[in-house]
């Protein structure tokens, strides 16, 4: 049993349209699912991903409207490592973020930038075996298209939370990097010193980092680990497109372990992911309501929404 490299990550937006196009136009990631927060159903949560979307592609956003914008600090993921093909694929993403008017720099092999709420992501040079998880946008071509993610940084100190990690199956491949590797994937997660100012939760901020399980009987042999290791992981939770447990590790970061035995082709079809509002069962009674408060999300992949 080991954990299958990242399944998803999740941050906090406060202008869900903008994300929209800032994540499905701009980097040419495919609007997995259009839904809603579990837990407040009258505000946006947004999946981005590869075509199929794949664990190891998706990047969620909770929705805040007009959140004030947060700032990363100890115990907070703050960075998101995505892989290209190579360094052609550097070049050209430096020069479609530069048309779009979005400052980047190189630092060795990687190209840094940031999303229009301040959220850091770096590319770099995918060296890992894994099969690329590539969107299909139009204007990139597949060879440059983002590949899934190579893993996150955290502020933090790795020290307290190493022994959780090792119990998890995760190697620590450097001082402060732990990997997840599992037959199909790997992620990794690496911890920086913490900045002094404090971290305040919101827009461009890190929610939550999810690791990739199999399923529901996998969280349950987790949880057994988890609790054992001193830890108080949640029950099992149905987030309809996968199963899920929670717990935050000792150097601060929350955890997720979610399942990929469901996916996000069980309410709609593969061919038209993300282009319909999709309501958990307990809120579809609501959607009339629903459809007249939540701002309505052109789709970058239709033109005639688009131009509208």
């Amino acid at each position: 049993m080991a954990l299958e490299g990242l399944h998803h990550i999740t941050a906090i937006t406060a202008d869900a349209p903008r994300n929209v196009d800032f994540y499905a136009r701009v980097l040419g990631l495919r609007l997995v699912k259009k839904t809603v927060n579990f837990d407040a159903p009258d505000v946006y949560h947004l999946y981005f991903g590869d075509e199929r979307g794949a664990p190891g592609s998706i990047l969620t956003f909770f929705e805040f409207p007009n959140a004030a914008r947060g700032r990363h600090g100890d115990g907070m993921p703050y960075r998101i490592e995505w892989r290209v093909d190579s360094e052609d694929s550097l070049a050209f993403w430096a020069e479609r973020l530069k048309a779009e008017g979005i400052d980047t720099r190189f630092e060795g092999d990687q190209l840094r930038f940031d999303d229009f709420e301040g959220l850091q992501h770096v590319l770099l040079p995918n060296r890992s075996p894994d099969a690329p998880l590539r969107a299909a946008a139009d204007d990139i071509p597949a060879e440059h298209a983002l590949q899934g993610f190579n893993g996150v940084r955290a502020y933090g100190n790795p020290d307290a939370s190493r022994p959780l990690m090792q119990a998890l199956g995760m190697r620590e491949t450097n001082p402060g990097t732990f990997e997840a590797a599992g037959v199909d994937r790997r992620g990794a997660l690496s911890f920086d010193p913490a900045p002094d100012a404090r971290g305040i939760p919101g827009a461009g901020t890190i929610h939550h980092i999810a690791w990739f399980a199999a399923d529901d009987a996998e969280l349950d042999a987790y949880r057994a680990t988890i609790t054992d290791a001193g830890t108080h992981p949640t029950p099992i939770i149905d987030r309809q497109y996968f199963h899920s447990v929670y717990f935050r590790i000792p150097s601060g970061v929350l955890f997720e372990l979610a399942t990929g035995d469901i996916g996000f082709d069980v309410d709609e079809p593969l061919e038209t992911l993300g282009t319909a509002l999709k309501l958990p069962p307990q809120h579809e009674r609501l959607r009339e309501q629903l459809e007249d408060i939540l701002v309505p999300l052109p789709n970058p992949r239709d033109p005639s929404e688009v131009s509208s």
